[in-house]
């Protein structure tokens, strides 16, 4: 008996270049994506209870390699025991699902739209090397200011702000009111 085989259709596969080679389309009304960003952060309260953030995901991401080293440690300290204590996986939580959606949607989006690219954006009076530092050390410092506010721009500014929250508010200007005092010590780093 011999087995019956289809032949092949002719697929080739996609290459890279291809994909983060596509032209750039224009971007989307400004207006029209604070509208759909309001109405996604309006559905988000309305079905699930809880705004849009991300740095919480970071939070939960340590407490998980934490527990994986050091169990005892998790269930001596209150603050971790609430994400990780006993059984409880501290990966389970709607910021996580928040941000990994946020990180391939964003992807996706750049794809379908030609924006996603291997590059470095700086000015031109700086390296790719020190824009490189400049980032990782104020993505670090952003990352620690966020746990301190106790949410990051997007949970203070989006979900804090729509409901009022005068910390929050009050978080948004001091974030506007470092940037840009930061951003005239900066400068050649974009002229």
């Amino acid at each position: 008996m011999t087995a019956i085989t289809k032949p092949r259709a002719n697929i080739r596969p996609v290459s890279l270049k291809k994909i983060f080679a596509r032209p750039a389309k224009a971007y989307a009304d400004p207006y029209l994506g604070g509208l759909l960003l309001g109405l996604v952060l309006f559905l988000a309260f309305f079905v699930t209870g809880n705004g849009l953030g991300a740095s919480g995901t970071l939070s939960r991401a340590a407490v998980f390699i934490e527990d994986l080293v050091a169990p005892d440690r998790i269930d001596r300290v209150p603050y971790l025991l609430q994400m990780a204590g006993g059984i409880k996986n501290p990966l389970d939580d709607w910021i996580v699902f928040v941000t990994l959606g946020t990180l391939v949607g964003g992807f996706v989006s750049g794809i379908i739209h030609g924006r996603a690219k291997l590059e470095t954006t700086k000015g031109p009076n700086i390296s790719n090397q020190k824009r490189w530092l400049l980032a990782f050390f104020g993505g670090i410092l952003f990352a620690y200011g966020a746990r301190l506010a106790r949410g990051c721009t997007s949970g203070q500014a989006l979900s804090g702000g729509a409901s009022l929250s005068a910390g929050s508010w009050a978080v948004m200007f001091a974030i506007f009111a470092g940037a840009y005092g930061l951003a005239y010590f900066l400068r050649k780093a974009w002229n």
